[in-house]
């Protein structure tokens, strides 16, 4: 293990070079490739981002029990891409040549046999995870409601044209024929209903080509695909105090918990804290002041910024409202919304006592931004493997990912 972190450190100086190497040995070599990919250079550069975050998600945790799982389930969700085992040997002959002319001197025959057992670990993971799937590799859905909040936040209601599967707290890749090849992850805003529909909670992003057309082009009768539902934002029920975060359309999950708790009530406390931009923003708020006034043993927190204030403001609103709900030790905590705000906040949250072990969130990786120790732009793989520190922004913005 240590052979491949040493030789990681060594590529990702040279990250972005790495990524493009790659893309343009893979097609080169493997032409029909091609097709599966966006067609955008915009596109193609989140593809390099989302490569070495994944790369840089396997090296910190090879040696995690939860790797496999992790693999697994992306071998699952790679099914809708089309990806067969002849892809995976190709992936995995461009990769080491992509790694080779980084690494220059210091790939040596110890290195390469380092990576080539790795990469043949995770090929098989994922192979398995595909071959074990049961389900379809997508479902086709329809849009049978289009509800807007404002210019940029929209509420998709699907209904999938088989059962589609899912916990109350997770999330779906989607894909439309507007933005062909281009998938992104979405949070599904409701538990399980009997007529099999499914809301998702989408807030458009500057040059977000697919949560634009999903915002405003997007109409009931419209065709849309999703991918296997994933994320382990699901409820616990382990007896212990619960408090609910969320930001932005990052409340869509914690939604589909609180309608889950609404149909079988805790044995709990259960304290939500819904921080927005806005008042304007709190586009459920009739939903949630219904359900605590009919739970006892439910409360809930709004934070937005004072009147003519920053957005920025309720950051510090939140972590002074966090500060007086006291025994964090003892709570569970379930966290949702932009990754700067999800890192910034658990850092909070640790430090009034709250147990890491105990603060459920899903990891996105955060918008490719932030500059260097030296001051120049990060490139976009670079910006992965040597983050700046993380800052709260709009939390109804979504990271790369249109979660």
């Amino acid at each position: 293990m240590r052979i491949l972190k040493s030789s990681f450190a060594v590529v990702e100086r040279r990250a972005e070079h790495a990524a493009k190497y790659f893309y343009s040995h893979l097609f080169w070599h493997n032409p029909g490739i091609r097709e599966l990919f966006p067609v955008s250079a915009e596109e193609m550069e989140r593809q390099r981002d989302r490569l070495f975050a994944a790369l840089t998600h396997v090296i910190v945790h090879f040696e995690d029990e939860a790797l496999l799982p992790y693999l697994r389930d992306l071998g699952r969700d790679h099914r809708k891409f089309r990806a067969g085992p002849e892809h995976y040997a190709a992936v995995g002959a461009s990769l080491l040549a992509a790694l080779a002319e980084t690494s220059g001197a210091a790939w040596t025959p110890a290195v390469e046999k380092a990576w080539s057992e790795a990469y043949q670990v995770i090929a098989d993971a994922m192979t398995a995870g595909a071959a074990a799937s049961e389900g379809p590799p997508w479902w086709d859905a329809e849009v049978v409601r289009h509800l807007r909040y404002g210019q940029d936040i929209g509420v998709l209601t699907l209904r999938p044209h088989a059962p589609f599967p899912y916990l109350p707290g997770q999330y779906a890749s989607v894909s439309s024929e507007r933005i062909p090849t281009t998938w992104r992850t979405y949070s599904i805003g409701n538990a399980p209903r009997p007529d099999g529909t499914l809301d998702l909670h989408v807030s458009r992003i500057e040059r977000g080509r697919l949560s634009t057309a999903l915002v405003r082009g997007t109409r009931p009768g419209d065709a849309l695909r999703l991918g296997a539902a994933g994320g382990r934002l699901t409820f616990r029920r382990e007896g212990r105090p619960v408090s609910l975060i969320a930001a932005g359309t990052g409340w869509a999950p914690i939604r589909a918990i609180l309608e889950d708790l609404a149909d079988h009530p805790p044995d709990q406390d259960v304290r939500l804290f819904v921080v927005a931009r806005d008042a304007a923003h709190l586009y459920d708020r009739p939903l949630i002041d219904a359900y605590a006034a009919g739970s006892r043993r439910f409360a809930v927190t709004y934070i937005t910024p004072a009147p003519g204030q920053h957005r920025n403001q309720a950051t510090a609103r939140l972590t002074t409202a966090l500060g007086t709900r006291g025994l964090w030790p003892d709570q569970d905590v379930y966290l949702s919304g932009p990754p700067p705000f999800m890192e910034e906040t658990a850092g909070v949250l640790e430090g009034l006592g709250a147990r890491p072990g105990r603060i459920f969130h899903d990891t996105v990786p955060a918008a490719a931004s932030g500059h260097g120790p030296n001051g120049r732009p990060l490139g976009h793989g670079e910006w992965f493997l040597s983050r700046p520190a993380p800052h709260w922004h709009d939390p109804s913005a979504r990271a790369p990912g249109d979660r």
